[in-house]
């Protein structure tokens, strides 16, 4: 326990004084990245959104990712910056764990609030996770890149979907039994800086054990990676044309396969969903 005090509140744990911290560089981050995204990158309409959430979530280390992976580095470049494939899994990564742990985050608050048993709320937390993350952020967001069918996107979405958010869940729910269990109990109660700590901590592994999954479901076609609107246009394009984007041929070692056809440039994903 510290002796600073801030008003009326105080005093607080380290813990606490270290969150607040963390959580302002939150807020500086997502104002970035929201700024960012929206108004000067050419990524997907559900991607501005993914990122968005997910630096509600990690932060300054979202924010990195962000620039590192997706930002477009000078006017013109975003299709070639974007397309190594850890990019691209990325991508794909962050649009599993915005739609997942958005999900799982709401229902961990809403369980915990209502003081249900941590074996219950896993239950419900997984639910949720998956629901949302299947039927809005894959499957209402992407619906026009899968012929603009609903249910055609809730069916090809479903075993992907399944097998990213399994291997999120690996990494974020024994985090959030950890730190939610421990010797603190205030990270049980959604009105304590520590319940939103812990929840920032299970994310970031959570995103950490997707990650080589969504490796393979781009490389083997089964995930869209990261996108430009420029490439894709308006409704977007199929994943064999994704993936003939920027795979290399099978039919020719060490040459890259011919580039899909392009929609005209400058069409929006903003019609998305």
């Amino acid at each position: 326990m510290t002796d600073i005090r801030i008003g009326p509140w105080g005093p607080f744990p380290w813990v606490d004084l270290v969150l607040l911290v963390w959580f302002a560089l939150t807020a500086v981050s997502v104002a970035y990245v929201a700024w960012d995204a929206y108004r000067n990158n050419p990524e997907m309409t559900v991607m501005k959104w993914g990122w968005v959430l997910v630096t509600l979530f990690l932060g300054p280390i979202s924010l990195a990712l962000y620039v590192l992976s997706c930002k477009e580095p000078a006017p013109g470049t975003h299709e070639a910056f974007i397309k190594p494939l850890w990019k691209q899994a990325l991508g794909s990564t962050i649009h599993c764990v915005a739609g997942d742990a958005t999900g799982i985050v709401v229902a961990a608050a809403v369980t915990a609030a209502l003081g249900l048993a941590m074996q219950i709320d896993l239950i419900v937390e997984y639910i949720a996770g998956f629901a949302f993350g299947l039927l809005v952020f894959q499957s209402l967001f992407m619906k026009d890149m899968m012929g603009g069918s609903y249910l055609k996107a809730v069916r090809h979405s479903l075993v992907p979907e399944w097998l990213s958010m399994n291997f999120m869940m690996a990494g974020m729910f024994p985090t959030m039994v950890v730190l939610m269990m421990g010797r603190d109990m205030r990270a049980m109660d959604p009105t304590q800086l520590t319940f939103w700590g812990a929840m920032s901590a299970a994310v970031g592994v959570g995103l950490l054990t997707a990650f080589p999954i969504n490796v393979w479901l781009v490389q083997k076609g089964l995930k869209h990676g990261m996108g430009t609107v420029r490439a894709l246009g308006k409704g977007g394009h199929s994943l064999e044309a994704e993936r003939a984007r920027w795979q290399p041929s099978n039919d020719a070692p060490g040459q890259k396969a011919a580039a899909a056809p392009s929609m005209p440039t400058g069409h929006d994903m903003g019609a998305m969903g």
